[in-house]
């Protein structure tokens, strides 16, 4: 016997389960992040480095880029889901444009980083933990067919990119090729312009079907 009311007893409604499960995917890439900033940033403190400063700011542009997408998972809202992505999106683009500048600066007013090792350190710490976080969202936002949670996913993976690029300067830094740290800025900036492109390609297919659908 149906109810008059239009829903249903005794499951979970699939909307409810969605913004649960998305909220989770959040939350669990959010504490992979966390994990890595206080070691990082007292990493920063001791080198000075240029390279893992952006690396930090990727971080916590990252964990600010997700606050609107749990909003969205929490509201049960499509269109708040495609401006979490939006978001995402710009906040890849700002990625690109830091590591930019920096790498441009850098080339200019050439300044090499101390205690290597511990920037590598550094650099290893960071690369794992935006990786775990990549994974979790990617195969979240798959799973849950949410082009938010994947944009976020490439931003992540956008983040492990720069730290590896951390991990790659400090090696040659002490090989003695200085000019190597904003060469790979530049090579890590690239990188960034490319998911930015695709990411952005991703939450507009989204949202184009979404309309056409209804």
């Amino acid at each position: 016997m149906s109810h008059p009311h239009g829903h249903s007893h005794g499951r979970i409604d699939p909307s409810i389960g969605r913004s649960r499960a998305g909220l989770r995917a959040v939350a669990a890439s959010l504490a992979s992040l966390g994990s890595q900033r206080s070691p990082q940033t007292l990493v920063f403190i001791l080198t000075g480095s240029v390279a893992l400063l952006a690396d930090l700011i990727h971080n916590f542009g990252d964990a600010l880029a997700a606050l609107p997408i749990g909003i969205a998972f929490a509201l049960r809202s499509p269109r708040a889901e495609h401006y979490a992505g939006l978001a995402v999106v710009l906040a890849i683009f700002g990625s690109a444009c830091v590591a930019g500048f920096e790498a441009i600066d850098r080339l200019i007013n050439p300044s090499a980083p101390d205690h290597l090792v511990a920037l590598a350190i550094a650099g290893v710490i960071g690369f794992g933990g935006n990786l775990i976080a990549a994974v979790i969202r990617t195969r979240a936002g798959r799973l849950l067919k949410s082009a938010a949670l994947i944009a976020d996913g490439n931003h992540a993976r956008v983040d492990a990119l720069v730290s590896l690029g951390v991990v790659g300067s400090a090696i040659l830094v002490a090989l003695g090729a200085d000019v190597a740290d904003p060469l790979i800025g530049l090579a890590i900036t690239v990188g960034i312009l490319r998911i930015t492109w695709d990411s952005w390609r991703t939450v507009r297919s989204e949202h184009w079907d979404h309309e056409h659908a209804t």
